[in-house]
This record gives structure tokens, C-alpha cells and sequence, in this order.
């Protein structure tokens, strides 16, 4: 056990660095503001990044007990230690460092890319941002790998790059990221005094998957009121967790459901929650669709938050049943309408609820794809009906960047 963990760890460490496509973004940046601000899920490859782009920074992890000692003693003191440029590593620790950044940036306005800030909880960090960065700092959200960053993100895997860098240890891998995660990030945010249930909570919330969110229906198997799941899937999203999918706010003249989509945003992670150990797993399991429209909206927002975009990301059903899965807003009023199924023969009669919508959405400019799970050559788009095609999910990018 012992030898297996170690050459885990080994492989881990040696692994080779897959380029981020958000790496261009954060450069541009640097050259422009005086602080970036990079959010995301814990192990999701900030720090890495950053070292990799800013390799002369000095690094500071400001969840060290010593660091957070010396500068809780003496913060003026502390900066002043500092050689510049500095990344400074989840500073949800230490929000009050904010104040003093921003009275060191506006000493001194003219010098860029000197604060590199790093954080695993959003909520308190946007908090930061506005009322001490504004104007000040770039923000940038950072999820796991990406299919287009590597070939070996996959549904059953997700795209956390340690996972990637030894899959046969990646239950190993996963159970540890929940300890971790409950410890630090959950305790932190929210003094949950019952974790038991609270991963409990974790595993029903990955069930529902894909579907629409019901407050209730999560609340009353576990025994807790609905103010709480409210509470606990708020710690979710903070912590870059899961994704809610908001409804698409035009009603096209119809009656709206107005109820979010949920999803996980690592549908490894989602995967290892429902007991799904192995792809061939997978493929029988009753969550094989879920898990996979899971990782469909996953790699749509990583597309868009790598090139520095908003999310404008959307669900669509209407009161009568008409669904389909994702509204991808492009801007200047171009859609693009999305519907993912776990199948690599995508047939007409999967793609009719996405013709439905195409007739609704005038006098926007619409593009409706059946996203299915078939790669190489099937995976390039392809007529399915008229006006609407289907495309592989590894070939998403090629329709994401619009027309």
C-alpha cells in the first residue's frame, strides 16, 4: 500500500505540464492590470499555472500557520518582504490583504502584473474584488483540464490533473479530495457540524445530475430543511463544486420554467460519488446520460472562462415540456442551442426538441447540434435534420467559437 502510494505520488509529481488555454488570457493581462485574480476549484492547476507563465514570481501560500502568523503580526512588514512579483496562494484565508494591496497598486499605479492572487472560494473573493480591486484587478475562473487541453479527459475520469497523471489510483485520488475538501473548504465557508451527512448530501446532489433543481426533493432524504440544502448547495458553487445553470431569459413567447439545471463541474468527481469505478461502469450505468450532459456543460464553460469570456451559459424548458439541454449565448443575438445525448449514433428522432426551439427563437440567429459521444471522424459535425446538425463531444470547440 505503502510502495503503491508512493509511486502514485512520484508520477504525480513527474508528470508532464499540459498547456492551459487560458495561459494567453492571464499574459495579456499581466500586461495591463496591476493584479490578476485567479479563482477555481481546489487541485484544479492555478498554482501550477501561474508558476508556469510567471516562473521568477516569488510563491507564497497563504495557508502556511507560520505565514498567516507573520503577517497577522506585522502586515506592513510582511509586504514589505516581499520581492515583487508575488503569487500569493489562496488568499480566502487572508481577505484583509486585499486592503493593503490596494493601497501598495495605487502607490504605485503604472506597475503591471506585479499581484498574482490565487483563491478556491469565489464568493469571498468577488467580495474582495469589489470593494478594494475594482478597476484595480483582472479575474479569471480556472476549472480542470479541458478535452481540448488533453486528450485523456473523459467523462469517467473528468479533468483534474492528477487523476489524468495515474488513473488506476483515481478512487484513491477522489476520496482524499473529499476529506481535503471537507476539512478545509466546507469548515471554512460554513460550520457544518455534521460532515456525515454533509457527504451524504455530496453523493444525492451527484444523482441529480441534469435535472432540473428541487430544493425539496435533495432536503427530504437527508432530514434537513430546505434553508439548509439552500445553504449547503451555496457551498457548493462558492467552492467551484457544482454549476447552476440558469434558465435562458427570453421567453419566446412562452411560459418558462424558471427552476436551474445542476451540474457537477468534474464529472470524475460525479462519477466517484455515485460508486461509477471504470468507463465500462459507465457505460451501463443509469447515469451514463446525466454524466455525460454533465461533461458536455463542463467543457462549454471551460471553453468559454479559458478565452476570458462569460459563462452565458443557459437552460431551456418551457411549460408545455419542450426542453433542450443548453442555450450558449454568443452575442449580436446568435444562439447556440444544444442538446447532449450519450450515444455515438446520434438519430433524428434525439434532435426533434432542438428543431422545435430553432422556430421559436426569431429573429435571433440560431444553430442547433445534437452533441453525442463518438470521436474521430464521426465526431465532425454533420447534417441531422433540417437546420439542425449533431457533433462529438471532442469536437465541441469547433462550433463554440461561433460564426
Amino acid at each position: 500500500m505503502r510502495l503503491s502510494f508512493l509511486k502514485c505520488k512520484f508520477r504525480i509529481l513527474n508528470m508532464r505540464y499540459a498547456l492551459r488555454s487560458l495561459g494567453p488570457e492571464l499574459l495579456k493581462a499581466a500586461g495591463r492590470f496591476p493584479a490578476l485574480i485567479l479563482t477555481g476549484p481546489r487541485r484544479a492547476g492555478k498554482t501550477t499555472l501561474l508558476r508556469h507563465l510567471f516562473p521568477r514570481a516569488t510563491h507564497v501560500l497563504l495557508e502556511d500557520p507560520d505565514v498567516v502568523a507573520r503577517f497577522r503580526a506585522d502586515p506592513s512588514g510582511f509586504l514589505d518582504d516581499l520581492r515583487l512579483p508575488v503569487i500569493l496562494d489562496e488568499i480566502q484565508n487572508l481577505p484583509i490583504l486585499f486592503n493593503y494591496i490596494r493601497a501598495r497598486i495605487d502607490a504605485h499605479p503604472r506597475l503591471r502584473g506585479r499581484w498574482l492572487i490565487t483563491g478556491s472560494q469565489e464568493a469571498p473573493l468577488m467580495k474582495g474584488v469589489t470593494e478594494s480591486m475594482a478597476g484595480r484587478a483582472a479575474v479569471f475562473s480556472l476549472l480542470p483540464l479541458s478535452h481540448e487541453e488533453s486528450p485523456r479527459v473523459s467523462p469517467h475520469l473528468g479533468g483534474y490533473p492528477e487523476v489524468l497523471s495515474s488513473p488506476a489510483a483515481s478512487e484513491s485520488w477522489f476520496r482524499s479530495y473529499i476529506q481535503t475538501y471537507l476539512e478545509r473548504d466546507v469548515r471554512a465557508v460554513s460550520s457544518i457540524r455534521d460532515l456525515a451527512t454533509f457527504r451524504r448530501f455530496l453523493a444525492l446532489v451527484a444523482s441529480r445530475c441534469g435535472t432540473l433543481l428541487n430544493r425539496t426533493d435533495i432536503a427530504a432524504p437527508l432530514g434537513v430543511s430546505v434553508p439548509t440544502i439552500t445553504e449547503w448547495l451555496g457551498i457548493l458553487e462558492v467552492t467551484g463544486q457544482i454549476a447552476l445553470i440558469p434558465p435562458f431569459y427570453e421567453n419566446f413567447g412562452k411560459r418558462l420554467v424558471k427552476s436551474p439545471r445542476i451540474y457537477f463541474v468534474d464529472s470524475g468527481l460525479a462519477c466517484h460519488l455515485l460508486g461509477i469505478t471504470s468507463a465500462a461502469a459507465l457505460k451501463v450505468s443509469p447515469f451514463r446520460g446525466a454524466i455525460f450532459e454533465s461533461y458536455v456543460a463542463s467543457e462549454i464553460l471551460k471553453y468559454r472562462l479559458n478565452r476570458g469570456r462569460s459563462r452565458n451559459l443557459y437552460c431551456f424548458r418551457d411549460q408545455q415540456g419542450l426542453e433542450v439541454d443548453f442555450v450558449v449565448d454568443l452575442g449580436n443575438r446568435k444562439l447556440l442551442l444544444l442538446e447532449a445525448k450519450a450515444t455515438r449514433t446520434p438519430r433524428p428522432d434525439l434532435a426533434r426538441s432542438l428543431a422545435a426551439l430553432a422556430k421559436s427563437v426569431r429573429p435571433h440567429d440560431c444553430r442547433p447540434y445534437l452533441v453525442h459521444s463518438a470521436g474521430g471522424e464521426a465526431a465532425k459535425p454533420a447534417s441531422l435534420l433540417p437546420g439542425v446538425r449533431s457533433v462529438g463531444v471532442d469536437a465541441l470547440g469547433s462550433i463554440l467559437e461561433g460564426w
